[in-house]
């Protein structure tokens, strides 16, 4: 028998875990760990269609960090520009930031997170 580590014991219960027996970490909750000064999480959402960008802004209202790929609308110029302007309304809404960080892929941060806008080059 092993001895469990205050971690597993918090989650299984007992104090000894059977030898050759697995624990699936997939299974296991971790949020209390977070702490409490912990104020959102980071999203990663796909656009598919304009229509998903209401679910999407839902998570910046929550106070969530979201990262957006656009790759399936960035043909459409149409859609890209009313979700940008959808966008736009939401951060300033939520007194956030949005941003493009790569090609179609668009920050959305919520209150007191500002995007910086300048990259980080190393130093030869």
């Amino acid at each position: 028998m092993m001895k469990k580590s205050g971690l597993l014991r918090r989650h299984h219960g007992n104090d000894t875990l059977e030898e050759g027996s697995f624990l699936d970490l997939g299974t296991m909750g971790f949020e209390e760990e977070a702490g409490p000064g912990t104020k959102g999480t980071i999203r990663l959402a796909e656009i598919l269609r304009f229509e998903d960008l209401h679910q999407v802004s839902k998570l910046a209202y929550q106070g969530d960090i979201v990262m957006i790929d656009y790759t399936s609308i960035a043909n459409d110029q149409s859609a890209v520009r009313r979700m940008s302007v959808d966008l736009k309304n939401v951060a300033k809404d939520v007194n956030g930031d949005v941003a493009g960080i790569a090609k179609n892929l668009l920050a959305l941060t919520p209150a007191g997170v500002r995007i910086d806008r300048q990259k980080i080059r190393p130093s030869f």
